[in-house]
């Protein structure tokens, strides 16, 4: 198992137009060859800051859709959105025990 954890925060009270986007997302990387899930939080004590973890079944997979369709999914994010310089972050995890 591998997850890409990203961390972003909205700069322009977009953040509820960005929670609708994932909630209204156009699900396109749910076919993807080795997708397994999608989870998106919301910092408790920070609606502007967002969290969306990608599971996958190995990292060629996730670097396949990245590199290839990424761009396509962030389509649906809203127009004018201005993160928090510096707050993008991901980071890769593989799970080794359970």
């Amino acid at each position: 198992m591998f997850v890409a954890l990203s961390r972003f925060t909205v700069a322009n009270h977009l953040s509820s137009e960005v929670r609708d986007a994932f909630l209204h997302r156009p699900h396109l990387v749910d076919s993807a060859p080795g997708f397994v899930r999608m989870e998106v939080w919301n910092a408790h004590e920070s609606a502007a800051e967002f969290w969306l973890v990608t599971y996958w079944n190995d990292e060629a997979s996730f670097q396949h859709w990245h590199v290839n369709h990424r761009h396509m999914s962030h389509a649906s994010m809203p127009k004018g959105l201005k993160l928090v310089p510096g707050s993008a972050q991901v980071r890769f995890f593989e799970k080794f025990c359970e």
